[in-house]
């Protein structure tokens, strides 16, 4: 029993971790919204401080989830998941998965307009990334290229790769993404056409 309690702790950090990195939030950030401090934070995430609920329960509501997601409690055999959306620059992006580790599926919703005039600014990360547009058009910047996905095209790549997405025009861009760690790839290939002109 005692075992089975060490474990449930010790996966605590890390799923706090990427909780955290999936939100887009720093340190910081999160010792601000808190009032943790932020060794505590960073000793929390390494596994270094065991968590109370005096710290768990300052995350759950910065994080706008329950207690029992922290700490991984079991969801009683209910697969049904409940979102939290959050919005990342003007983005909203709502999880579609419960737990963070492994493959990660979200929904992406960029508003109509929200990336007009915006220069793109590709980052690059860890893991392996998949897009399924469902709605609009989106814009894609890959590396040196820049293409458009239209509704019902998929892409994959590595994101060790510099990346952006963005609104292909004026319409709003509705899309699912599933990101995971390098090597948990998705086996649906992506297809770039250059064939296929776009108006950027």
């Amino acid at each position: 029993m005692s075992d089975d309690f060490d474990a449930v702790l010790a996966a605590v950090g890390p799923r706090l971790r990427e909780l955290r990195r999936r939100r887009g939030a720093t340190l910081t950030a999160l010792s601000e919204t808190t009032g943790i401090p932020i060794s505590t934070l960073s000793r929390l995430e390494s596994g270094q401080r065991k968590p109370g609920l005096e710290l768990l329960l300052p995350l759950a509501r910065a994080y706008q989830v329950p207690v029992d997601e922290l700490i991984g409690a079991p969801a009683d055999l209910d697969p049904r998941i409940y979102p939290q959306p959050f919005t990342h620059n003007g983005m909203t992006v709502v999880p579609l998965t419960r737990k963070p580790g492994g493959l990660q599926a979200f929904k992406h919703i960029l508003p109509a307009g929200l990336t007009d005039g915006r220069e793109p600014d590709p980052r690059s990360h860890e893991g392996y990334h998949w897009l399924y547009v469902l709605r609009g058009r989106l814009r894609v910047v890959l590396g040196d290229k820049d293409f458009i996905l239209a509704e019902g095209e998929v892409a994959e790549f590595d994101t060790h790769l510099p990346h952006w997405f963005g609104n292909a025009d004026e319409h709003p861009v509705e899309f699912l993404s599933i990101l995971g760690p390098q090597g948990e790839r998705v086996h649906i290939k992506a297809s770039y056409r250059p064939d296929n002109p776009h108006p950027l």
